[in-house]
């Protein structure tokens, strides 16, 4: 089935079939609306989109998937570097969402507003794009300089998708909720694109707080680590999601207390999978099958997994063996915008991805991630944060000398950013956090600032980030 013949499929429409944030839309309308904005985008080299937690954000997605034209969301709390970057690595020529703050980002930036107007209606007659070409641009954070941007097929999304799908029981029969940002994969490809595909009711809170998934009532929720600790610490909203049919976490491990509670409380073990930006989801444990704390799960349809030790061997499936997990299938995204040379490391030579992450796989084939092979990738919040990203932000300081930056265990966030620095004169760290969050998305900032005289180094001058994170 081809992307958008499932987008514009279902089992009927509703006033409120899409609400976010408080707004509701029917399909019908998301769909004119959505054809309104592709005819003035159509032919665009890419379609930056504001990715606000509104029914535009929403809208200006499904045009750019109309037109075919590649769609690179924008996070909202960007700062003008960050944001800058991804408008110019990208070649995006419209920016388009919110009236006013599209405006503003525009005349910043200096490319053409494109402002969505969801009561403007036009049925956009041009035939489905081939499944091939671009759907999503999306920007990563690598472990070293600024994000890269991820090539994502149409191909890609619909294969995972409906694996997604499969794996989940997921159908037009259920209710998906979260408040998840729609400039990840997580939020805007599973939790929007996954309700349109499948035919199923989206409920988006804005904010993925306790009261407002207790107050949806929905059958099928998502959420990552940080929304599912605060839900579980909530006893009366835990229990108002007893009447779900699953709860689904994702973007970093779930700690296996929070997974104890969930249960307790909802009476629902959650499912858990594991996925990448340039992966899509590859790994879920299933709907109908066991879900164990601290697991994965298994392959989706159309994935295949295999552990590699550091001597580029094969390492057998014994629950014991630690190694890199590597992936392939047809999820697999298409490379790195204009990055052959970092399209190649992330390359085997036989064409599997190489994750980065190292895990252990058992006998029955459930996969457990283990951590990742490089110290310097961050998940905080459900968010990937490149430490080299925040490095630099620092070192723009007048008065830093030298920052490392690391993932510190945080029983809220998974990880909190933290922040190394030595001072080249006088300067807070309540400065440094306000100067980082100017400049860069406001997650990337550090939640605490050490300042020392010096960082631990190897005698190839390479900060020792182990030490820090012993120290």
């Amino acid at each position: 089935m081809t992307l958008l013949t499932a987008l514009q499929g279902g089992r009927g429409d509703s006033a409120d079939a899409l609400r976010i944030d408080g707004r509701a839309i029917s399909r019908e309308q998301l769909l004119g609306a959505a054809g309104a904005v592709a005819a003035r985008a159509a032919g665009a080299g890419a379609l930056a989109v504001l990715a606000q937690p509104t029914v535009e954000t929403v809208t200006a997605v499904v045009a750019g998937l109309l037109a075919g034209v590649p769609v690179v969301p924008v996070p909202p709390d960007a700062g003008p570097v960050e944001r800058a970057h991804i408008l110019r690595d990208s070649g995006a020529e419209l920016i388009a969402g919110v009236g006013a703050a599209v405006r503003e980002v525009a005349a910043v930036d200096g490319i053409e507003a494109l402002p969505v107007d969801v009561s403007e209606q036009h049925a956009f007659g041009h035939g489905e794009p081939e499944p091939q070409r671009p759907a999503f641009v999306l920007y990563t954070s690598g472990t070293t300089g600024p994000p890269k941007g991820a090539i994502l097929s149409r191909r890609a999304v619909a294969a995972d998708l409906d694996a997604l799908a499969e794996a989940w029981e997921w159908t037009a029969e259920d209710t998906l909720v979260h408040g998840l940002p729609l400039f990840h994969v997580h939020g805007l490809v599973l939790g929007v694109l996954g309700a349109l595909r499948t035919g199923s009711r989206l409920v988006h809170t804005g904010r993925p707080t306790p009261a407002a998934y207790a107050e949806a009532a929905g059958t099928l929720y998502f959420g990552v680590p940080t929304v599912w600790s605060r839900v579980a610490a909530d006893e009366a909203a835990a229990r108002a999601l007893g009447g779900a049919r699953l709860l689904v976490s994702g973007s970093a491990p779930l700690p296996v207390p929070v997974f104890d509670k969930l249960a307790i409380l909802t009476g629902h073990r959650p499912i858990e999978r594991y996925g990448m930006t340039e992966t899509l989801i590859t790994l879920s444990t299933r709907a109908g099958g066991e879900r164990r704390p601290g697991s994965v799960g298994l392959p989706v349809t159309g994935v295949a997994t295999r552990l590699v030790g550091e001597d580029g061997q094969p390492l057998p499936a014994d629950g014991e063996s630690v190694g890199e997990l590597q992936v392939s299938g047809p999820v697999l995204f298409d490379g790195y915008l204009n990055r052959p040379a970092a399209d190649a490391e992330v390359r085997t030579e036989d064409g599997w991805f190489r994750t980065g992450d190292v895990a252990t796989i058992g006998p029955d084939g459930f996969h457990r991630i283990v951590g990742r092979a490089s110290v310097d990738l961050i998940k905080s919040g459900g968010f990937k944060i490149g430490a080299g990203e925040v490095e630099a932000a620092l070192r723009d300081h007048p008065q830093v000398a030298d920052a490392a930056v690391v993932g510190a265990p945080d029983p809220d966030l998974g990880q909190a950013v933290v922040a190394f620095v030595i001072p080249a004169g006088p300067v807070t760290g309540d400065e440094l956090t306000a100067f980082v969050a100017e400049r860069l998305s406001v997650h990337k900032r550090p939640r605490r600032v050490v300042l020392v005289d010096e960082l631990p180094r190897n005698a190839m001058g390479k900060v020792l980030k182990k030490r820090l994170l012993e120290d």
